[in-house]
Order: structure tokens, then C-alpha cells, then sequence
């Protein structure tokens, strides 16, 4: 948690969803000029609206530093469509569902993504596991959830399929 010292996670607002949006198709255009496979689809503004709705259900969150949106990431409590399309129907609802980590590139590689999932885990109230996907060929993403612990436990539709469970 050291990481997120002189750092703010707050719940964001309808207010904050265009400077989201817009440093989401900045990350992903990060990351499509470093040849990482994944998210190519948010520039085209394939999910500005999932995006507003996600922060208007209050379900998005964002990492501050002083008036500055560093970090983002969504927590579903139910899943999504695309959760069901990868996961299936999870009808025991014990489970969060991660969605759009993401880290402006001058914070990353300095622990801000393992203090975040600490953050999440140490803040899911009565959910059990924290699950996420990733796109099965990017290597370093999936080093990173392998790293922080979460469980491979398949692959759907070409993404790795990741979880915590939270003992109780």
C-alpha cells in the first residue's frame, strides 16, 4: 500500500468521465505504438458509453495525484455481457468483476498496479474472488496477474481468464 501514499482513490463522477475516456484511448494508443495488443477498440470510441455508464452507476473508480487522474478501474458487482460471454453465468454472485485498469505510463512500473488489486482486495466488502480477462498474447500483462497472484484458470475467446479468491 506504500505505493498509493500521497495518492487519492475516489469513486468518480459524471464530471470526470470525458478526461477517463480520453486518458483510456491515450493508454491504448500507448500501447498500440508498443506493439501490446489490447484495447486497439477504445480509439474508435468503441466503449465510450459502457465507459459513462460504468462511472454514472458509480462502479468506476479513479487514482489521484494532487488534480490529476493517474490511475482508473471499474468494479462490477454483477457480471457484464462480456463477463457472461467469457465467464459464463456466475449465478453465485460472490464475485467483482475488474474491468479498464489502467495506469498512465509515467506511473507505471512502480508497484502502482500491485498497490491498486491490494487496494481492491482489502476493499471488496462481501465478494469473495476478484476476476478479471486479459487478451491471451499479451505476455507482460499476464506476467503481471500471474505476479500478483491471481490464478490462470482458462482461456475464452482468446482472453486468460484470472482470480482471487479472498479467504474469509
Amino acid at each position: 500500500m506504500d505505493h498509493l501514499k500521497g495518492f487519492n482513490i475516489r469513486i468518480a463522477t459524471n464530471e470526470d468521465s470525458s478526461e477517463i475516456i480520453k486518458m483510456l484511448k491515450q493508454i491504448a494508443l500507448w500501447m498500440k505504438d508498443n506493439e501490446i495488443n489490447q484495447w486497439a477498440f477504445l480509439l474508435d470510441g468503441g466503449d465510450d458509453e459502457e465507459i459513462e455508464k460504468a462511472i454514472s452507476n458509480r462502479e468506476t473508480y479513479i487514482v489521484m495525484k494532487d488534480i490529476n487522474i493517474v490511475a482508473t478501474f471499474t468494479l462490477l458487482s454483477e457480471q457484464s455481457d462480456w463477463d457472461r460471454h467469457i465467464w459464463g453465468e456466475d449465478l453465485s454472485s460472490q464475485s467483482l468483476y475488474l474491468h479498464r485498469l489502467a495506469i498512465i505510463p509515467t506511473y507505471m512500473k512502480c508497484g502502482m498496479g500491485k498497490s491498486i488489486l491490494d487496494w481492491i482486495q482489502n476493499n471488496e466488502g462481501d465478494k469473495e474472488c476478484v476476476k478479471l480477462d486479459c487478451v491471451a498474447d499479451n505476455t507482460k500483462l499476464n506476467n503481471f496477474y500471474k505476479h500478483n497472484k491471481f490464478e490462470l484458470v482458462g482461456i475464452s475467446d482468446g482472453h486468460s481468464k484470472y482470480q482471487k479468491c479472498i479467504n474469509k
